[in-house]
């Protein structure tokens, strides 16, 4: 049982905002000045301090020390695999350490027992902000890079520049960029402060979440928040608030995370991508928490922070409800 006066003070305390957001810490400059600068690229690839990790697939390999810590490996440069054309300087942090990224085909052998590979949805919650930011920018990169080989404009291979951030066409000169999809995801409440989440399709029984959908060509984004919501739930929108953004590498999005106030009720899902969606109280979700009858979002994602901010507290990780 809860006592209610506890429950109302843990929604007064509780400041979601005030707590990082998974994958988005600006703690490395990218010093996109020297992506062009051979000179200073070779000589901070020869620096002793300048730190190297293999991404691979998506995945990188991480350690789990004594400490109870996940950190990624990283070596010298001068430890680190072989690779010219596949070496991508991803900045500096405020000591000065350089940062590379090596795409590889498969990750290294482990180089001790404790290594391991993993990805960002495993690892992003439980590297240091420094570590999970150069992470999501490796992964985002490779994951452009393996998709983008060849000139959308005339069919011939690309090259490499710019230290990885930039696909060269040597036929037509033309000069390819990562790709940044634009995606919303939006909690949704109405006028008795209720929250509308909805389960995928594709995903088991009992996992709930915001709605999110793509931005679509010549929209923008308060008109994507709108049209996903009525189309996936058959919920009208009215106002639209911004909270928060989040790079989503799976495998090249980037979540814009909105507050929305509904003004109808009355949900008809699309069956398409919504399978299920509910309206839910506090105290409905906190009780289909408890149950097991709702499961919570990934806790690195941005539906986790955009329903945290309208339910007062931190979600609850399995086995902790």
């Amino acid at each position: 049982m809860h006592d209610d006066r506890e429950w109302d003070a843990a929604l007064t305390r509780f400041d979601a905002t005030s707590q990082p957001l998974a994958l988005t810490f600006e703690g490395v400059d990218r010093a996109a000045h020297h992506r062009m600068d051979e000179a200073w690229l070779a000589a901070a690839w020869s620096h002793p301090s300048t730190r190297v990790f293999v991404v691979s697939g998506g995945q990188v390999l991480v350690e789990d020390g004594p400490d109870g810590r996940t950190s990624l490996v990283m070596t010298p440069a001068f430890d680190a695999p072989e690779t010219e054309t596949h070496r991508y300087f991803l900045g500096i942090d405020p000591d000065g350490v350089r940062y590379f990224a090596l795409q590889k085909d498969t990750l290294p052998g482990r180089m001790d027992e404790e290594a391991r590979p993993a990805g960002l949805r495993e690892v992003g919650g439980l590297l240091s902000p420094l570590e999970a930011g150069l992470m999501v920018h490796a992964v985002a990169l490779e994951n452009w890079q393996r998709m983008h080989r060849f000139c959308s404009r005339c069919g011939e291979r690309t090259v490499i520049a710019a230290a990885g951030h930039i696909r060269r066409c040597p036929a037509c000169g033309a000069e390819h960029y990562p790709r940044t999809d634009p995606a919303v995801i939006m909690l949704v409440t109405d006028d008795k402060d209720r929250a509308l989440l909805g389960r995928q399709v594709h995903w088991p029984e009992g996992r709930f979440s915001t709605l999110a959908g793509f931005v679509e060509p010549g929209e923008s984004i308060e008109q994507s928040v709108r049209r996903e919501v009525l189309e996936e739930a058959g919920v009208v929108i009215g106002d639209v608030e911004y909270v928060a953004s989040q790079p989503w590498p799976f495998p090249s999005s980037l979540m814009l995370g909105f507050n929305a106030q509904a003004t109808s009720s009355e949900i008809t899902v699309d069956g398409e991508e919504i399978h299920e969606a509910r309206w839910f109280s506090r105290d409905d979700l906190r009780a289909a928490f408890e149950s097991g009858e709702v499961l919570p979002p990934f806790g690195i994602s941005i539906a986790a922070r955009l329903i945290e901010l309208w339910y007062g507290k931190p979600l609850p990780r399995p086995g902790t409800a």
